[in-house]
């Protein structure tokens, strides 16, 4: 297990929390209101952090992108998003009861915000009309809630210009934390590229989470999600384009944890 660095300003000190490598990338052990009070403990820093959250498909992507790798281990922490990784780190002699899920810890952050005054800034979306959409949602779900600004970027890598443009709409708005829903790896390498060039103390990258609280794709039933089987859900919905990604992915996974466990166990019993 290991510590990442902390972050500082001043007397303010905000320490991250402890991890553990499953398949080389640190996961935190962490649950939501834990990591809900370090993204609230690193605002008050000013400090200039993200947090990267991780399924089954990070992991292992992680293993054969370097840049994606580089912007994983760069993050001030990693939760694990995924049921199999929560499955891992119990394996390995932790003891979460949850996993922290993009989607949920996003929506209790707004409905933490919405109490606090925290201002969100939304980079991500189909279009922006689903963006739009997504914003409508959150503020009647938060009612009160500070969405002080949104960009929904073109598929495609945005030029110089376009970066510094949204750098300086998200200077202008007064941001605490931006919430990026681009997809892995866009959003990790995104997070990573774009991290300096950002005053918003806080960036967390959470995948589908704006699809899903927008209403444009259907989140697993909770027993799948508990069974770790959001995946097959998910393959249902998408065949066309997650089907390559899990049959490629997940048994990759479930072998090479099963190598790692074992050889642990092994050191362990000389």
């Amino acid at each position: 297990m290991t510590t990442l660095p902390t972050s500082t300003r001043d007397d303010i000190e905000v320490a991250s929390p402890a991890t553990a490598d499953v398949l080389g990338v640190p996961l935190a052990i962490t649950d939501y209101e834990r990591t809900l009070d370090w993204i609230d403990a690193a605002v008050e820093a000013g400090a200039r952090s993200y947090i990267c959250v991780a399924a089954v498909h990070t992991v292992m992507a992680s293993a054969e992108d370097p840049t994606l790798r580089a912007a994983v281990l760069g993050a001030d922490f990693t939760v694990p998003d995924g049921q199999p990784l929560v499955w891992a780190l119990n394996l390995l002699g932790h003891r979460l009861g949850d996993r922290v899920y993009g989607p949920t810890l996003m929506d209790r952050a707004f409905a933490r915000a919405a109490e606090s005054g925290r201002r969100f800034y939304l980079y991500g979306g189909r279009d922006q009309a689903a963006l739009d959409e997504l914003k409508r949602v959150l503020s009647e779900r938060h009612p009160g809630v500070n969405i002080v600004g949104g960009y929904a970027p073109p598929f495609r890598e945005l030029t110089d210009a376009e970066d510094d443009a949204v750098s300086e709409d998200i200077r202008r708005s007064g941001a605490d934390v931006v919430w990026v829903g681009i997809g892995v790896p866009k959003q990790e390498k995104w997070m990573s590229r774009m991290r300096d060039r950002l005053e918003a103390p806080v960036l967390i990258g959470v995948g589908a989470a704006f699809d899903f609280h927008a209403g444009l794709v259907p989140q697993a039933p909770r027993r799948m999600q508990e069974l770790g089987l959001e995946w097959l859900f998910r393959l249902r919905q998408e065949p066309g384009r997650l089907w390559r990604r899990y049959a490629r992915y997940n048994p990759r996974f479930v072998l090479g944890f099963a190598r790692q466990y074992l050889a642990r166990s092994g050191a362990s019993g000389r």
